[in-house]
């Protein structure tokens, strides 16, 4: 039986991408040879990663607006030293949300001069900070849309003339928004496009080249764009996966599609949370996470029990991440709402059973 896969990463994918992935394993579109043994610079996979690339411009409504759409290896990790190679010059600033905001400054303090321009770090990262200054000197400002581990997510991003940078690791192609505010985005493939081994990188051609550093040709936005993202041999496997994740996501309807789904998955699982008199949640309720909700229980006796019934339902990937504790339910694209109304149902039969 397969399971309800809450899980924080790697992902729930959708089945018909499984399926069709799992055949191409065996033979690609029958020319007698795997996916994962053909040469990168053959036409069938040059073909795979133009669309890869095309359908991601083109579901951010980033098509003809001077984007490039890249697939780079090194996950979102690398991209927190590669954006600040590429991008500061002078001062890059940082809303620092959670933990892989922390690691971006981090790294971006390696490279040169990255200030926190504000932080919710005082707080166990349960909300996101409102109304914080810009300063209007800086490169770029990173943001981190949404926090798998604190189950927060930014709603509102604020108005600046300075270029907007963000992580979408967690929540891309989630929720429509105006993807044209911002300058980069990327995000790692493996919440809501494929399995881990492939970053997605959106940018602006117009915001590079302003830096005065030589940069190593591997960690260069421009030599990637340059050789249309096969600079080295890309993670075939991977980028086919989100080739058909973002096909799935067309033919659905779009992020539009997509969002009105997640709204109904939040609300119901938001719901149960809060009226539930065993749970509380942990992130600030203006700034609840539509892909990651952090609950825990009131009562810790009830631990053992809970936790019992939730695998008998054959739920997996429940459990809450070290620096929260208790629970977390990762509710990415492919996660049906049925799956959410059995974790609601579990919770709602330890109510009456406690």
């Amino acid at each position: 039986m397969k399971k309800h896969n809450f899980s924080a990463g790697p992902c729930i994918l959708p089945a018909e991408v499984m399926k069709k992935a799992s055949d191409a394993v065996l033979e690609l579109d029958g020319i007698g040879l795997s996916l994962i043994e053909i040469s990168h610079r053959s036409k069938e996979f040059v073909a795979i990663m133009e669309k890869a690339r095309s359908l991601a411009l083109e579901l951010l409504g980033l098509e003809g607006k001077g984007y490039q759409a890249l697939y780079l290896q090194g996950g979102a990790s690398l991209q927190f030293p590669m954006l600040a190679y590429n991008l500061l010059e002078n001062k890059a600033g940082y809303l620092n949300t959670g933990t892989w905001s922390s690691n971006a400054l981090k790294e971006a303090k390696i490279i040169g001069n990255a200030v926190e321009v504000a932080s919710s770090k005082d707080k166990n990262f349960n909300f996101i900070p409102k109304g914080f200054d810009i300063p209007a000197d800086l490169d770029y400002l990173h943001l981190t849309s949404n926090n798998t581990i604190f189950g927060t997510q930014i709603k509102d991003f604020p108005s600046t003339n300075v270029p907007l940078v963000c992580d979408m690791s967690s929540d891309i192609f989630s929720r429509q928004l105006d993807f044209s505010k911002f300058d980069l985005i990327y995000a790692g493939a493996q919440k809501n496009m494929g399995p881990a081994g492939t970053t997605l990188v959106v940018i602006k051609e117009d915001l590079l080249g302003k830096v005065t550093r030589k940069i190593p040709s591997m960690l260069n936005y421009q030599v990637h764009i340059g050789k249309d993202s096969m600079f080295n041999t890309p993670a075939v496997f991977p980028v086919y996966v989100c080739m058909l994740t973002l096909q799935w996501l067309k033919d659905m309807g779009g992020i539009a599609a997509i969002e009105e789904i997640n709204e109904k998955k939040a609300k119901l699982i938001y719901s149960e949370i809060d009226l539930n008199p065993l749970f509380q949640g942990f992130a600030a309720k203006e700034d609840r996470s539509n892909m990651n909700a952090t609950f825990t229980l009131k009562d810790e006796k009830l631990k053992d029990t809970f936790d019992a019934m939730w695998k008998e339902a054959g739920i997996n990937g429940l459990n809450g991440h070290r620096s929260v504790g208790g629970y977390r339910a990762s509710m990415y694209n492919a996660l049906t709402l049925e799956s959410v109304g059995v974790l609601v149902d579990v919770m709602s039969d330890l109510e009456r059973k406690a």
